[in-house]
Parts: structure tokens; C-alpha cells; sequence
């Protein structure tokens, strides 16, 4: 069961669940093959039946090539984990931000006392939709949730809830 679910008050809905962006994986992705390449281009130059095979050369690569790909795998199983414990919702009384699994940190504000929603998006955040959104509240600024996918929905969800109807 989420967390959300779990602190969901009685009568409350969701309206929108948030999630951390695909894009979180791509430089975990480039190590792995970043890491291939080298094995493959070890093989090539080292071991192809050239002038004279270099084997000791071939297994340096190897090496190498194994060394940046299972930190890129490690890179990568965190970012799984980092994905795979992080939840954003906005229900129609509070945002939630939930993140960690076994040190947990969460944040909630009601709605009633949000101000403003300010979203910032790269060139590559506009091109594939994903950006950081910062809540200010009454008295208080949260820090930006990076890497949200959808962030103009999610600022949506929150700014155009009014909080009085509710």
C-alpha cells in the first residue's frame, strides 16, 4: 500500500499522483553503454587478427569497460530505488511529497495556504515534460520538487483547486 493511501483522511480524494520523470534514468543508461563500447572496442583493437593480438590489452579494456558499466548499473538501481519510493500527489485538501524508504521525509501543506506555484523547466524539461516545482506557502517556501514529470499538471491541480469549495 502507498503512503498516500495510508494518510489519506477520511472523505479525501486525490487528484492528481505525481511521479519522477523517465529522464532520471538516462545517465545511469549512458554508463552502461558507455561501459560496452569499451568492452567491444577492446575486442576490436586488441584482439582482431591484426600484426599481433594484444591480450593483456584486450583485458585492461575489459576491465575498464566492466568497471564504468556496473557503476552505471549501480547508478541505476538507485535511481530505481529513488523512483520506486517518491510519491507527489495533490488531493482536494493538502499536497503531499513523500520521499525514502527507510529514513522517510515527507512535507504536506494545505491548500488553503499556497500561494504560489512556480515551475522551471531546462530547454530539455520543455522538450520531453518534466521541470521542478516549488510550492510557497503562508510563511513558508518548499524546496523545488526536481525532476517531476508533468509539472504544469501537477501546478495545475493545485492552483486551480479552490480550496473554499472544497
Amino acid at each position: 500500500m502507498a503512503y498516500l493511501d495510508r494518510v489519506l483522511q477520511p472523505g479525501e480524494k486525490v487528484l492528481v499522483r505525481g511521479r519522477l520523470h523517465w529522464f532520471m534514468f538516462l545517465a545511469p543508461i549512458t554508463l552502461l553503454v558507455v561501459g560496452a563500447v569499451i568492452a567491444v572496442a577492446g575486442y576490436i583493437v586488441f584482439l582482431q587478427p591484426a600484426p599481433a593480438p594484444h591480450p593483456k590489452l584486450a583485458l585492461v579494456a575489459y576491465g575498464l569497460g566492466g568497471l564504468v558499466a556496473l557503476f552505471g548499473l549501480f547508478h541505476l538501481l538507485g535511481r530505481f530505488m529513488t523512483r520506486a519510493t517518491t510519491e507527489f500527489a495533490v488531493t482536494d485538501h493538502r499536497v503531499v511529497v513523500k520521499r525514502g524508504f527507510i529514513a522517510r521525509h515527507t512535507i504536506e501543506m494545505n491548500l488553503d495556504k499556497v500561494e504560489s506555484v512556480d515551475v522551471d523547466q531546462s530547454v530539455l524539461g520543455r522538450i520531453f515534460n518534466f521541470g521542478a516545482v516549488t510550492i510557497h506557502g503562508v510563511g513558508a517556501r518548499w524546496d523545488p520538487i526536481g525532476g517531476i514529470a508533468e509539472p504544469l499538471r501537477f501546478r495545475n491541480a493545485i492552483t486551480t483547486r479552490s480550496p473554499v469549495a472544497a
